[in-house]
């Protein structure tokens, strides 16, 4: 199991004001965290700070904390259902080890907050560069816990995503010559951030298959694809890498064996997910990542981006392309946007990329339905389904360009805004990044993880029955290959 910790940069902010003191001193607090279990990781999402009143703690150089401030925190976990984590400064910059003292302050501690909430207890230490590290204490046996290291720490808000790498876990990358040209852009320290950062891709088609080859070719270490669908010969004209030979392929093996050539980073590894993201495996599968593009035209897989980008704390780029032609066939508008979606942003219900009342119409089988979408007036948008490839570079470049964003930063610009290009006039709108209407669900859903009630995931029999015609088409192909081997001996 990997670990990790994810908090919004409002939260990075306050706790940043209180452990950093002017005087030079060490300082501590309590904090409330909530789980998002992923496939592969765990991740404890800070979600409140408990910070100390007076005579809480003593402040000599060193920081120690009394009985009632550690019970007082407890309590509030136990009411909130949280688990309980504890910070505190360390006089340095970058990820922090520990000391004799701060390991016995945290395990001796690791017993009473497991048996309270469940959940392990939690450590962080905060550098003078405002670097994070983190660990959890495990229970491997009865009154025994061990240290168990998280690979990362991640930081998402208005300065863009800030990420501490525990360097035994995932160490800094070595370069290729082949990205020689791309690292003298941005610099080898960026560079080393960007490659390290495990990104999702939900959506193989003309936009995600474009996105992907372009993070392969930037030297980003590890991807994951997601889509069930697979390549049908009307999808030739708009899909990166697939040909003739590959109709009736998943989308995501076709994808995956391509980026593989194409690759530049050292130990490149590449996950293809025949999932869909409204499945729960594709939703435990994507929670593992740290960034993730939503290639998808559905309301339903959008509304589940929407709560991992809020509820999870994993920055979502998301984009789309809307085509309207005109009674003769001609083109009459054709307009794409990409944007950026976090706490702190608009999300992508409020810039009304998705209708919600339409989530519901997808989870009933409407929207697969040849009935009812021939019911629907011939501009409505379920009907407006063309696209070129022209269009799809173009969007997947101005997602790029967002996530580059909020992980370069340069010149400490992490916030682009909203791009939306339209095509028949050339022009390029770029609305300043907005937060979400008074009333939206998400604001009140972040950092929660897998505290919400809410049921965002569910079967999907179109997905079910393109991996068994998967299965049946591989099957046959064993077969075929098969045969030939016996007539060729």
């Amino acid at each position: 199991m990997r670990y990790s910790v994810g908090l919004t940069g409002r939260l990075h902010k306050s706790a940043s004001k209180h452990l950093l003191r002017s005087d030079g001193q060490e300082d501590l607090c309590f904090a409330l965290w909530y789980p998002s279990l992923g496939t592969e990781r765990t991740t404890a999402l800070i979600s409140e700070l408990i910070l100390p009143t007076k005579g809480d703690r003593s402040v000599h150089g060193n920081v120690s904390y009394g009985p009632s401030y550690f019970e007082r925190a407890l309590e509030l976990a136990l009411k909130k259902g949280a688990g309980l984590a504890f910070m505190h400064s360390h006089l340095g910059p970058g990820w922090q080890d520990m000391s004799y003292d701060d390991i016995r302050a945290e395990h001796d501690k690791a017993g009473a907050v497991k048996a309270a909430t469940s959940f392990p207890f939690l450590g962080l230490t905060l550098g003078t560069d405002g670097s994070w590290s983190a660990r959890f204490w495990e229970k491997v046996k009865p009154k025994t816990y061990v240290k168990e290291w998280c690979e990362s720490v991640r930081v998402i808000g208005e300065e863009g995503l800030s990420i501490t790498f525990m360097e035994d876990l995932l160490p800094a990358p070595s370069f290729k010559k082949s990205l020689e040209r791309t690292v003298s852009v941005w610099g080898a320290e960026k560079q080393q951030k960007l490659a390290r950062l495990k990104i999702g891709v939900i959506g193989a088609g003309s936009v995600g298959s474009i996105v992907a080859e372009t993070l392969a070719r930037m030297g980003v270490q590890s991807i994951s694809l997601m889509d069930f669908d697979d390549v049908e010969e009307v999808n030739l004209d708009r899909l990166l890498h697939a040909t003739k030979k590959d109709i009736g392929s998943l989308k995501v093996e076709v994808l995956s064996n391509a980026i593989k050539k194409s690759a530049t980073a050292n130990d490149f590894v590449i996950n293809a997910l025949s999932s869909s993201i409204v499945e729960d495996k594709g939703f435990r599968e994507a929670i593992d990542c740290d960034i993730l593009f939503s290639c998808v035209d559905r309301p339903w897989p959008r509304s589940v981006l929407n709560l991992i980008a809020y509820g999870h704390l994993i920055p979502v780029i998301d984009g789309g392309i809307g085509v309207v032609t005109k009674e003769d066939g001609t083109l009459r508008s054709a307009d794409w946007k990409a944007h950026c979606v976090f706490p702190g942003r608009r999300c992508m219900e409020c810039l009304k990329q998705y209708d919600p009342a339409h989530v519901q119409l997808e989870r009933e089988g409407y929207l697969d339905d040849p009935t009812y979408i021939k019911s629907l007036t011939g501009n409505h948008p379920f009907n407006q389904n063309q696209n070129v490839f022209a269009f799809g570079l173009d969007t997947a470049s101005l997602e790029i360009l967002q996530m580059l964003s909020i992980v370069i930063s340069p010149l400490r610009i992490a916030d682009l805004g909203t791009y939306n290009y339209h095509f028949v006039t050339g022009q390029l709108d770029i609305h300043e990044a907005q937060e979400c209407n008074r009333n939206c669900p998400y604001t009140t859903f972040v950092g929660l993880g897998d505290n919400l009630s809410i049921k965002v995931t569910g079967k999907h029999p179109v997905a079910e029955a393109k991996r068994k015609k998967n299965i049946k088409r591989k099957n046959k192909l064993e077969l075929i290959k098969s045969l030939i081997r016996k007539i060729s001996t």
